[in-house]
């Protein structure tokens, strides 16, 4: 406990004194560094817990949750019944996929085609999207649906044909020759990514699965899930229901992009971090100063009675206060800069005519910020223990002095 005499003396050494002028500079230094410190810390953590939250929408948005793939064996319809995957799935949906050449005019480029029904094209996330155009459900037999950035590549628009070219061959009298057929744009989807946009186009099921002679039982089940974040436990699941299918989910799809994110996210937080710890630093050269510029006032305490545990709990107390003052700065700082983080891009952008956060390079139109309290908790409480790990020494110190010689020397 703290009793009434050491708060009182407390708060008298942490009074600024005209004599203390060099004291108190390295007070504020120490203050504005720790606050700055935190406050750049809950920053980039933000924007990148912001810009992990948003890869993750945008990759979940196109691509099945959880992929089952059969290795000989159809997929058997009837475990789709089964209640624990009720009870995580949104959607279930039946797919098929092929590679092949789009042909327009002068301009050839490689796809990936993915076959859907008409029905359960209308489920996916990137058709219910706002940016979809052109009819939801007539996903029908000869109809594609491209990209609008694929669109822009081969300049065509809805009701344009194109030609396919699949490396099935047909038989004729002159040898085995890859099949071309034309197919008719009908909508135009935009999922935010150019790798997907440029490489990906939705066909009729029925349609593609003919076109690049595949066989129905070779039909994959792609899951959407109610809550896709939590992939590892949900996959689980569908591994026991699925038990002889090969399972993969869009975590297992992107694991070297998350994980390189995830080592990426420590290594700034450990660096960032040196900046308190740098700046708390300052806390032992103030306090060091202040036991000198306080040697006389420490003596007095000492030869009226005040036990060398108070002394300590004083200058440890001044060490805390400064610590957790400016933490609690920084994080009034930090959170108020990583909720209008968007607003200071644009601002820099127009002033400097430089572009910041492009889109071409992080897939993203605006800079994404996600302010996480578990993280703030885990900053505060960091900053907090290395301003009390610091405050230690001094406080030490100050119980050490002997107030006979203090006293004869003043």
């Amino acid at each position: 406990m703290i009793s009434h005499l050491e708060k009182e003396i407390t708060f008298r050494f942490l009074k600024a004194r005209k004599n203390d002028g060099f004291l108190n500079v390295i007070s504020i230094f120490s203050f504005i560094g720790i606050g700055l410190g935190v406050a750049v810390l809950i920053v980039v953590m933000s924007v990148m817990n912001g810009f992990r939250t948003e890869l993750i929408n945008k990759i979940v948005g196109f691509n099945s949750h959880i992929t089952v793939k059969p290795y000989e064996k159809k997929i058997e319809l009837e475990k789709f019944d089964n209640q624990n995957l009720k009870m995580i799935s949104k959607d279930l949906v039946l797919s098929n996929s092929g590679e092949g050449v789009i042909i327009k005019g002068e301009v050839t480029k490689g796809i990936l085609l993915r076959g859907y029904s008409k029905e359960d094209f209308s489920k996916l996330e990137i058709v219910k999207n706002k940016n979809f155009l052109g009819n939801k459900k007539s996903l029908s037999q000869n109809f594609i649906s491209i990209s609008k950035e694929l669109s822009f590549v081969l300049d065509v628009k809805i009701g344009d044909d194109i030609t396919i070219m699949s490396p099935s061959g047909v038989e004729t009298i002159i040898g085995n020759l890859p099949k071309q057929k034309t197919f008719t744009i009908i909508s135009l989807f935009e999922s935010g990514l150019n790798d997907f946009d440029n490489n990906v186009a939705f066909m009729n099921l029925s349609s593609l699965e003919e076109f690049f002679n595949l066989d129905q039982k070779n039909r994959n089940l792609e899951i959407y899930l109610k809550n896709p974040q939590n992939i590892e436990n949900q996959k689980l699941i569908v591994q026991k229901i699925f038990n002889e299918e090969f399972i993969y989910s869009w975590s297992d799809m992107n694991k070297s992009l998350f994980s390189a994110l995830k080592v990426e996210r420590n290594v700034m937080f450990i660096i960032l971090t040196l900046i308190i710890i740098v700046a708390a630093f300052n806390i032992i050269s103030g306090l060091t100063i202040l036991v000198k510029n306080k040697t006389r006032e420490i003596a007095i305490l000492k030869s009226i009675g005040v036990l060398n545990k108070s002394i300590i709990k004083i200058f440890f107390l001044i060490g805390t206060i400064i610590g957790t003052s400016a933490t609690i700065f920084g994080i009034i700082l930090g959170v108020t800069f990583s909720m209008y983080v968007e607003n200071l891009r644009q601002f820099l952008s127009k002033v400097f005519n430089i572009s910041l956060f492009p889109e071409e390079i992080y897939f993203l139109s605006s800079m994404p910020s996600e302010i996480n309290p578990t993280s703030i908790f885990i900053i505060a409480c960091c900053s907090i223990s290395i301003t009390i790990l610091v405050s230690i020494f001094p406080a030490l110190k100050a119980a050490q002095l002997d107030p006979i010689k203090s006293l004869k020397y003043e």
